[in-house]
């Protein structure tokens, strides 16, 4: 049995738009993850995030005050809320 956004016939945009300026994880196919507030996504998936985090091999590198994340790249987007 499938879980998520495709077994309930949800488009994840809808999802999206409920979690903006909450906080998430995105996950790139890099394995880099990055957390912080969700600002924006656009149609592309492009994220714009505040306060942000960058993780690298589950450590802390650096912080930043915002971040843009190119759609492509984004493995995932989970909700931290």
């Amino acid at each position: 049995m499938e879980n998520g956004a495709a077994s309930e016939g949800r488009d994840p945009s809808g999802f999206l738009s409920e979690i903006i300026g909450a906080p998430v994880t995105v996950k790139l196919n890099s394995g880099v993850v990055y957390k912080g507030e969700l600002q924006s996504v656009d149609g592309y998936m492009n994220i714009a995030l505040e306060k942000t985090e960058e993780y690298v091999n589950g450590k802390l590198r650096r912080n930043y005050g915002d971040a843009f994340v190119r759609g492509n790249n984004v493995m995932y987007i989970s909700s931290d809320s």
